[in-house]
């Protein structure tokens, strides 16, 4: 082989090796965290007891707020998700009483997906390329019968400052359009308008009006739905805060900005950002009363090994 060549196909070889490692320097710089390689709750190290205190001050007139819809067989559901209730009693139902207190008794056995109504998303629901936050490839803690890391179970309450960002209002409107993207740019215009701050360790909630349709539409609340957009969820995790909620069925703007992506928003905070995710909140009674910023508690079910789970998170003004 002559030298030019020799020096030709070297300099190539290089080359390649040059963007391969650029490549896998820009995939792999979402990890590790910010809160170390080794950490599994993400955004949750920014609650804190002075965070609590903090945010229990905003208590002014014990007004409670249930952000959890109503779930059952006819609650609009992503993809194959369902909900069965059986009843069942001790015996047929017209039996004896037992015992000398005729006592009887009802039971319920409840087939349902975790991540139906009102649900929190943990770090294990959504990644890239099978890998999770913090890294985590799939075969390291995905198992069919439950997680090994990220499970809901291991979460602490969420209890920290709740602020609800009126993003109908901010674009004028009732009800956002399907497909109504809003990013850094218009959450920092909303809050203004609003006069209130995003600090870390908050949950912020995103008021977009579509939820009001779920019951009388449910077809169209689930073909699409306004929501936030990458660098809106970029934003709002460099914030630092705990969990982004919205009171839509995917938090992610349907259709999105990039017709090839898919739930973007979710990829941003879950695996990049380790920040949780709340859907179906019901933000409407505190938009009418005005509230911008409250108590936000939530005690989350224990369930061993789940990835998401059913909840009715409360506001206290």
């Amino acid at each position: 082989m002559a030298p030019a060549h020799f020096r030709f196909l070297s300099a190539t070889l290089a080359f390649l090796l040059l963007i391969s490692a650029f490549a896998t320097a820009d995939s792999d710089s979402w990890y590790p965290s910010r809160h170390g390689a080794g950490d599994t709750l993400g955004a949750i190290n920014f609650l804190s007891p002075e965070k609590v205190v903090q945010a229990a001050r905003l208590v002014t007139t014990g007004k409670t707020y249930a952000l959890g819809v109503p779930t059952g067989p006819k609650s609009p559901a992503y993809g194959p998700r369902r909900y069965s209730m059986t009843v069942l009693q001790l015996d047929d139902g017209v039996g004896q009483p037992m015992a000398a207190n005729r006592l009887t008794s009802n039971d319920d056995l409840l087939q349902t997906w975790m991540g139906i109504g009102s649900q929190i998303d943990g770090l294990g629901h959504l990644g890239i390329d099978h890998y999770y936050y913090n890294g985590k490839h799939a075969s390291e803690f995905v198992t069919v019968t439950g997680l090994t890391l990220f499970s809901i179970d291991t979460l602490p309450p969420i209890v920290s400052r709740g602020v609800v960002i009126n993003m109908a209002a901010h674009f004028g409107k009732d009800i956002l359009d399907a497909g109504t993207v809003f990013n850094s740019a218009e959450i920092k215009a909303a809050a203004r308008r609003q006069d209130v701050s995003i600090e870390q360790g908050d949950v912020v909630l995103l008021h977009t009006g579509w939820l009001s349709i779920a019951d009388t539409d449910p077809a169209r609340f689930m073909a699409g739905e306004p929501g936030l957009g990458e660098d809106g969820a970029r934003y709002l995790g460099e914030r630092g805060v705990v969990a982004v909620g919205a009171d839509t069925w995917g938090l992610d703007a349907m259709p999105g900005e990039q017709a090839d992506k898919m739930f973007p928003a979710h990829q941003e905070l879950l695996a990049r950002q380790g920040v949780y995710i709340l859907e179906n909140m019901d933000t409407r009674e505190l938009v009418a009363d005005n509230v911008q910023e409250f108590l936000f508690v939530l005690g989350q079910p224990r369930f061993v090994g789940a990835v998401q789970a059913i909840i009715n998170p409360v506001a206290i003004r």
